[in-house]
């Protein structure tokens, strides 16, 4: 059997979706299963001993109606059985509706259901702790009737060379090693998604307050400017717990840098995904546009924790729709400060340090 599993999104959203492949390779050990992702996210991937071959969607086929023709006509060429589509938009609805695929698998949603052979419901509330984007995903396997225990959690695979660099990496910055340390997931992958800079400033003062830790900051070069904001603002005493310099080359290099960290703290985004999926304590501060239901995956109140402005001040959101949020959202941040849920960021440094 050829199945080819479809998620052209972010980081986050590749990942989740990865448990597609981890459970059909534990059902089916002989198939072939496929992953067609953006090219930008396979870092995630590498390593994954469940997926046979990773396809790109590049940018040259989002802007060239010929060569997005192509990588439909070599999916076609590749005579998949099944194909499950997670993405479930006009880019994958051509592709599905192209593939020649005996078996087409994706979300439940109007005006579109001719396209497959299985549309499951798309479902808006969680059942779970496990959060509505795991749920959803794991929902795209019911067609199958799995005789199985599903696995739930999304995985990342280090190699030796990459733990061995990230070790080296602690010891030339001389993090202590008597304490344990704390990645920040510092910015959004978007401004509307990113924790006012002077807030996060006191979140990482309030670590440093109440426990005796070593503090990265997670942030592209290109972002150090917004980094640099952050550290200025801090305290001088936490200044001194912050190895500032200390980055990753590359995602695969933060993955292992993130996979020697104890926890992390921050704003919602693919970071918090990756910390997740190396089974670390997450505590995410979610933007007031943003619903948490989907993305609050694996909650439990104690390893996995997140706030949002709704849990302090719902009438400040209530009756609001996602695009008047999504346009207040600067001024909502200003609504959500972080003495609301300090005594949340205690609590959780104590149970996970």
């Amino acid at each position: 059997m050829k199945i080819l599993v479809i998620q052209q999104k972010m980081i986050g959203d590749v990942l989740v979706s990865s448990i597609i492949c981890n459970n059909l390779r534990k059902a089916y050990p002989d198939a072939q299963i496929d992953y067609l992702v953006y090219e930008s996210t396979v870092p995630v991937l590498e390593g994954n001993p469940n997926i046979d071959n990773v396809l790109l969607f590049q940018d040259r086929h989002r802007n060239s109606k010929k060569e997005f023709m192509n990588l439909a006509l070599e999916i076609r060429a590749n005579k998949y059985d099944v194909l499950i589509d997670a993405y479930s938009k006009l880019e994958s609805w051509l592709i599905v509706l192209w593939s020649g695929a005996k078996r087409k698998i994706s979300y439940k949603k109007p005006g579109r259901t001719f396209l497959y052979t299985d549309n499951v419901p798309f479902a808006e509330f969680p059942k779970t702790n496990l959060g509505l984007a795991i749920e959803r995903r794991l929902s795209l396997l019911e067609p199958f009737n799995l005789k199985i225990e599903v696995d739930a959690f999304p995985k990342l695979f280090v190699t030796d060379k990459e733990d061995q660099e990230a070790i080296a990496l602690f010891e030339y910055h001389q993090l202590k090693k008597d304490r344990k340390t704390v990645m920040i997931s510092l910015l959004g992958s978007e401004k509307l998604k990113t924790y006012p800079l002077e807030y996060m400033a006191k979140v990482v003062d309030c670590i440093a307050d109440n426990q005796e830790v070593n503090i990265l900051f997670n942030y592209f070069p290109k972002q150090i400017k917004e980094a640099k904001i952050v550290f200025d603002a801090c305290k001088p005493s936490t200044q001194e717990k912050i190895y500032f310099d200390l980055l990753g080359n590359d995602l695969r290099s933060f993955i292992a840098i993130m996979n020697h960290c104890d926890l992390i703290i921050g704003n919602d985004g693919g970071a918090i995904n990756m910390a997740k999926a190396l089974n670390k304590p997450s505590f995410i501060i979610f933007s007031p546009w943003i619903e948490k239901k989907i993305w609050a995956t694996l909650e439990d109140g104690v390893h996995h924790i997140s706030v949002h402005l709704n849990d302090f001040k719902p009438a400040l959101l209530s009756a609001k729709t996602e695009k008047e949020l999504k346009k207040e959202a600067l001024t909502l941040y200003e609504e959500f400060e972080p003495e609301l849920f300090k005594d949340k960021i205690e609590l959780f440094l104590e149970e996970n340090l």
